[in-house]
């Protein structure tokens, strides 16, 4: 009978959802973004996007950093959380039946009114085994409804696991390509020393034969030690780099032998006028919109509370004063119950709960708005960073080369002694900050390449 009871209500369970159910909302975003891209149309970039710079050391160290990092080991510990809680709400779905068994002894008193039968004992034994059963039916789709927001979260966290491995990736990625920069300026810097030195010995000649004065040789001493301490500065951020580096990739002990940044070649860009809707492969858009399907299931879940909740209970087993008569068909025992709960009065605790439900949907549909505005702005701002990166290096290369030729010139006229100390201390001058601006042009365009993949969210598809 209690099978059957259980059976026929069953089907009822879900069989009314209450609640809102979900929809996307519409952002007004343009079509296209507004900056146009470096380049026509490009093949597609594949998920291992960094590697696109062909450089082994680097795909080791995001290797490294995706597998060791703490904050990817507690993304995966999220999501095994996440998964967890999705079975516990949908393991609501079917009966909890415990079972047990229990022996007691006890006496009654032989002074009761009335008092016992003559022939009775006054002490009894009792063994009982028993299987119960609690099943909630599920009548207004509560239950439904917080496995549905359970089932969000748990995609919610997942793309906010492959948000961790995309931001640590491009950090790692770009944090590579400062110490790559900054080995390049020290070895800039070396070769600057080197120019400056062999100035102060050409001062110092020119000064002992008479024919430039004590001037020019403090001069030339006092860009010396600044170029002295530019390499120390840019020793020591290169040391930072690559403490950073340990850290991201677990390997405090990391070492990073000195490298060239200008051999590093640059990925693709993307076609001119990417649609907007490339937005959705951002896996933290992914998220956020996974977080308002879990708020506005939350709604449904607060919003069941305010109908009677129907309850199935029933228990099935055996009582027996011997253990060893527990398994006769005499001893049998069973039970079946139905009950309704219905809030009567609350002073308005549940409806405050179905207003908080509404109002965390809202906070969740304002973190999506924003969530997809601020990347349709990364991309934008990466597109015009990187137009803007790969115009520069022209006029930077040519500044450079006009920076040599002047030094080279301005020198062989001091020597001969057509012109002051003070033009070649400007032509260094010139000469050092046309080299240092053009590696760092070259660093931030590679940056650049990765903050255009990271808000595209790890590349794009070939175009049709």
């Amino acid at each position: 009978m209690n099978r059957l009871l259980f059976l026929a209500l069953l089907p009822l369970a879900g069989c009314i959802t209450v609640g809102p159910d979900y929809e996307r909302p519409e952002m007004p975003l343009p079509a296209q973004y507004p900056a146009p891209a470096a380049e026509k149309a490009t093949p597609a970039v594949s998920p291992q996007w960094w590697t696109l710079y062909r450089d082994p050391l680097l795909d080791e160290l995001v290797a490294a950093a995706r597998m060791n990092n703490a904050d990817v080991r507690f993304a995966v510990a999220r999501v095994l959380e996440a998964e967890a809680q999705v079975r516990e709400a949908r393991a609501a779905f079917f009966p909890e039946v415990m079972g047990g068994y229990s022996a007691t002894r006890s006496r009654v008193s032989a002074a009761i009114v009335p008092p016992p039968q003559p022939g009775v004992a006054l002490t009894r034994t009792q063994n009982q085994v028993i299987a119960a059963t609690v099943y909630e039916v599920d009548f207004w789709g509560r239950i439904a409804r917080a496995s549905e927001a359970a089932q969000a979260n748990l995609l919610a966290s997942e793309y906010a696991k492959d948000t961790v491995f995309l931001t640590l990736s491009g950090l790692t990625a770009q944090t590579y390509f400062a110490l790559r920069s900054l080995d390049v300026q020290v070895a800039v810097l070396e070769a600057t020393i080197r120019t400056r030195g062999d100035a102060l010995s050409l001062a110092r000649a020119r000064l002992a034969a008479g024919f430039s004065p004590e001037l020019d040789v403090y001069q030339a001493q006092g860009t010396l030690s600044d170029a002295l301490v530019q390499k120390r500065d840019a020793e020591r951020n290169r040391a930072l780099a690559e403490r950073l580096l340990g850290q991201l990739t677990g390997r405090p002990d990391l070492h990073v032998p000195p490298g060239d940044l200008p051999a590093l070649p640059f990925p693709p860009t993307p076609a001119p006028g990417l649609p907007s809707s490339l937005l959705e492969r951002r896996p933290d858009i992914r998220a956020a919109e996974e977080l308002m399907v879990a708020a506005n299931a939350q709604i449904g879940v607060a919003r069941a509370a305010l109908f009677p909740s129907i309850t199935l209970t029933g228990s099935l087993g055996s009582q027996s004063a011997e253990f060893s008569n527990l398994l006769t068909s005499g001893a049998g025992i069973w039970s079946l119950g139905f009950g309704l709960l219905q809030p009567i009065f609350d002073a308005g605790r549940r409806e405050a709960r179905v207003d908080q439900a509404s109002a965390r949907r809202e906070q969740a549909l304002a973190n999506y708005q924003r969530t997809i505005e601020t990347a349709f702005r990364e991309v934008s701002d990466a597109l015009v960073n990187i137009v803007q990166a790969g115009s520069n290096e022209a006029d930077l290369q040519e500044r450079l080369e006009a920076a040599r030729n002047a030094l080279e010139l301005s020198t062989l006229r001091y020597e001969r002694g057509y012109s002051p100390f003070l033009e070649v201390l400007d032509a260094q001058r010139t000469m050092n900050e046309a080299e240092l601006a053009f590696v760092r042009n070259r660093q931030a365009r590679l940056a650049f390449s990765v903050d255009l993949i990271k808000a595209l969210g790890g590349g794009w598809a070939a175009p049709e």
